[in-house]
């Protein structure tokens, strides 16, 4: 089916400068071949970049790969720099609600709503599911009010994560400028942020990235062992940073045919 294009916010996105040539967020929708059944899992996908651009091999690709689970796709267009923090973070919390919020109209489960992310990417999506709320009560927006941002579940590969000794500067940097806010570089660091009501998560990376190193995956899947939250992690002897799909990289190819496995087992197929 064509791909629907939805604007996050009416009018201008919260945390911008306001200029008539400032980008404003969306979702593009990629729902699955209409077949009668009943609804089916959702999955956001926040594509790569550094929070410098967003990677355009992480987005459609992804998108049409879920389709062909029977599963209803959204690539998020989310601000990157000079956009900082938190405006990428409000973008994705945004889509969920909006996606969990028109779950009727896109025919999806309204809790079965996964955000999945790469590299940059997989820090936004870790963002979102350590960072979430069950709305804003004071919020004159009908849809921050009554609508929960906690994705349900996470997909993170090759996830920048932590801002420790093993983080990726760049990503840090377009996010939070030059002389970031130690607070700020605390707070997000989302290895830290883990608890027990972070989504249950599916994790791949490769051994050899020399981009974001391993460990970023390692850590966040530490966390989630301490506090008892199921997670499937895959680590791969070797490959590049940003594979995306890989279907042509002898080692890492078999993550996506895992991960759909992964997601059919949550309850992301046809009801």
């Amino acid at each position: 089916m064509a791909k629907e294009i939805v604007r996050l916010w009416e009018g201008a996105a919260p945390y911008g400068t306001g200029g008539e040539d400032e980008f404003q967020p969306y979702l593009e929708a990629y729902p699955p071949e209409r077949d009668g059944g009943g609804p089916t899992g959702a999955v956001i996908i926040c594509p790569g970049g550094g929070y410098a651009r967003r990677a355009e091999h992480e987005g459609e690709p992804v998108a049409r790969w879920l389709n062909g689970l029977g599963i209803a796709a959204f690539v998020l267009h989310y601000r990157v720099s000079p956009a900082r923090h938190p405006a990428p973070l409000e973008d994705a919390l945004r889509a969920i609600r909006i996606v969990r919020g028109g779950a009727e109209r896109w025919n999806v489960k309204p809790d079965r709503i996964a955000m999945l992310g790469f590299s940059a990417g997989g820090h936004l999506a870790s963002c979102a599911g350590t960072l979430w709320d069950e709305g804003r009560p004071d919020s004159e927006d009908a849809l921050e009010r009554e609508i929960s941002s906690r994705p349900d579940h996470l997909v993170l590969g090759y996830p920048v994560i932590t801002s420790g000794i093993y983080r990726h500067a760049g990503s840090f940097q377009h996010l939070l400028g030059d002389e970031p806010d130690p607070a700020l570089m605390e707070l997000l660091s989302t290895e830290r942020r883990i608890d027990g009501l972070t989504p249950p998560t599916f994790l791949w990376h490769t051994a050899d990235d020399a981009s974001v190193p391993v460990e970023n995956a390692l850590l966040f899947a530490t966390g989630l062992r301490k506090a008892g939250v199921p997670f499937e992690l895959h680590v791969y002897e070797s490959g590049r940073h940003g594979l995306g799909l890989a279907l042509d990289h002898d080692q890492a190819y078999p993550w996506s045919e895992a991960c759909g496995r992964w997601l059919i087992r949550q309850g992301y197929g046809r009801a």
